[in-house]
């Protein structure tokens, strides 16, 4: 009869070697952990079973490709100017138009008042005002000059606003409109630099000269804030009227 299996292996004996087999060690008894997860001497190592933390390696971005070196100009001069497009407006239109037949006109007579002008003075005959025009552009009039030499000439002139007539020029070179404000070499209101100086507006014909600065200037603010075409073409339908009233006042 064979022997019961707990006299063969016993209680925490090794196993026989069976077949020539290499024999087991030896088991734990119950109730006892086993060597793997027993406590370690201090600086073995983590036990087993322990996970140690990660650790994040920083992220590199890619390097950035070279770019190419960029010429700064040394001074403001050396940027381009920007390029200025042509005005079509309809304002604008009605100036270019307005000043070619105007000067068609009155060529004729300003070549002889300034003949004349020139014989009674004995000087130059145009003078040039500064003035400031859209957006605060300086610029220069073109006026007759009338002093008192040239008598009842250069009143009459002055009279019928043929003095200001040189001012087409301007219209046509764009620093000026036909209806417009006066024009003035500076200005603490930033609303009339949003529109062109003007050879006539409401305050030429609104008693012309005889307003007193406050009503010009309230006139003009009112021009800038409302004027469209139909005020311009009926501002100078009634120049010439306002002209005569001032020559036989």
């Amino acid at each position: 009869m064979t022997a019961p299996a707990a006299d063969c292996v016993g209680d925490g004996g090794a196993l026989p070697a069976v077949g020539g087999m290499r024999p087991l060690p030896p088991t734990q008894p119950s109730g006892r952990p086993p060597a793997a997860t027993a406590a370690r001497r201090p600086g073995s190592g983590p036990p087993f079973g322990h996970r140690a933390p990660m650790r994040l390696l920083p992220l590199q971005p890619p390097p950035l490709p070279r770019l190419p070196r960029l010429r700064v100009p040394r001074r403001l001069a050396e940027f381009p100017r920007p390029r200025r497009l042509p005005d079509c407006s309809a304002k604008r239109l009605l100036d270019l138009v307005g000043a070619l037949l105007l000067a068609g006109v009155f060529a004729v007579p300003l070549l002889l008042i300034s003949g004349l002008l020139y014989a009674t003075q004995g000087a130059r005959v145009f003078r040039r005002q500064p003035a400031a025009g859209l957006g605060g552009r300086p610029f220069r009039t073109w006026r007759l000059l009338t002093d008192g030499g040239s008598g009842r000439l250069g009143a009459a002139v002055e009279r019928t606003a043929l003095d200001g007539m040189p001012q087409l020029l301007n219209v046509l070179r764009g620093e000026m409109s036909l209806v417009g404000p006066r024009p003035e070499p500076g200005t603490d209101r930033p609303d009339r630099l949003l529109v062109r100086p003007g050879m006539t507006g409401l305050w030429q014909v609104s008693a012309r000269s005889g307003l007193p600065w406050e009503e010009m200037d309230l006139l003009d603010r009112h021009y800038v804030e409302s004027h469209w075409l139909g005020m311009d073409l009926a501002i100078l339908a009634q120049t010439p009227r306002a002209a005569y009233k001032q020559r036989h006042a």
